[in-house]
């Protein structure tokens, strides 16, 4: 039997991931990226909650959304405030974000799930990003009673599943980098179809992405962001795991039917417990994609955080990293 559940089991994976390691750090202000206040102000972005008016040039940003932190730094702003989902310790930078877009001094580190509001209006923040989130109307609320702009999800949005092609959009406008932020989309989507390109025996071929955490196993489904960089490549969601869907953006598989887990490739990652859960267990073993050595297990922490990050720059070091890896195990 297949346990579907809600979004919740979606919202777990995320505190799962989150607890696995201990959140740290925190440090002094830094300031934003300079330039004219005026220049290119006021903006007005669409949100979940309605429009949004960024008066004049932020100063003091603070970037609470999964990834917005990382997506503020790669266009240049450095903000004052952050939460470290995925998480990294110390300022909540992943590893793959190269030396001149970090950040000169820490910011101050606000919590996930659970924002410290008092520590948060400390920091008289001018912006609060929160463009992948819960989307839920009370931290909204709370968020917004700071007296700042709050760029939450996309208007249509949901919870967590904010692409980050909204995401670079929100916060580029929010930032007054709509340019740097085209620039950054325009290189991913190019990267995306050379290396679909240069592999074309990807094209057509069945796809399960998927986890284990302490709970199980999960296979993610459509608007995933693990599953469209997979289809991005020219593979095919597995039908068999997209006809059980529900609404949330994986699917836990029940001991009895890990044979949804076949495809023409399975892939799939540790959230919180070791590679040797999957990769010793019985069960994942006798999966036939797995007898017949189509299958990837993610098991390098950086290279299984990136490919989670659904970020830019995590999208970008996954196809340097997961791509040669998906090639030695696609069937020709």
């Amino acid at each position: 039997m297949v346990g579907v559940r809600s979004r919740r089991w979606g919202r777990l994976g995320v505190c799962l991931l989150v607890a696995a390691l201990a959140l740290a750090g925190c440090g002094s202000p830094a300031p934003t990226a300079s330039g004219p206040a005026g220049e290119g102000f006021p903006v007005t972005v669409s949100t979940a909650f309605g429009d949004v008016t960024v008066p004049s040039r932020p100063k003091r940003v603070v970037a609470l959304g999964w990834g917005d932190a990382e997506v503020a730094l790669m266009l240049g702003v450095q903000p004052v405030g952050a939460a470290d989902w995925l998480p990294v310790g110390g300022d909540g930078v992943p590893p793959w974000v190269p030396p001149d877009e970090r950040y000169a001094a820490a910011p101050t580190m606000l919590g996930t799930t659970e924002v410290n509001l008092e520590a948060l209006a400390a920091l008289e923040p001018d912006l609060i990003l929160d463009t992948r989130a819960s989307g839920d109307r009370n931290r909204y609320q709370k968020l917004s009673s700071l007296g700042a702009p709050v760029v939450s999800i996309p208007r249509g949005g949901e919870s967590y599943r904010t692409s980050w092609q909204q995401q670079l959009d929100l916060v580029g406008r929010a930032l007054g980098r709509p340019a740097e932020a085209a620039r950054v989309r325009a290189d991913l989507d190019a990267r995306f179809r050379r290396a679909a390109a240069e592999h074309p025996e990807f094209a057509g071929k069945t796809a399960v992405v998927g986890s284990k955490t302490s709970r199980g196993y999960g296979a993610y489904v459509n608007g995933d962001s693990r599953v469209e960089f997979l289809q991005r490549l020219g593979f095919r969601q597995s039908p068999k795991v997209q006809q059980h869907a529900g609404s949330g953006f994986s699917l836990p598989i029940s001991t009895e039917r890990t044979d949804l887990l076949d495809a023409d490739v399975t892939v799939l990652t540790p959230i919180g417990v070791p590679a040797e859960a999957i990769t010793g267990d019985p069960l994942f073993r006798a999966v036939r994609s797995v007898r017949d050595g189509r299958s990837l297990v993610l098991s390098d922490p950086a290279v299984a955080l990136a490919f989670a990050s659904g970020t830019p720059g995590g999208l970008a070091h996954a196809l340097d990293e997961v791509v040669p890896r998906l090639a030695q195990v696609v069937p020709r």
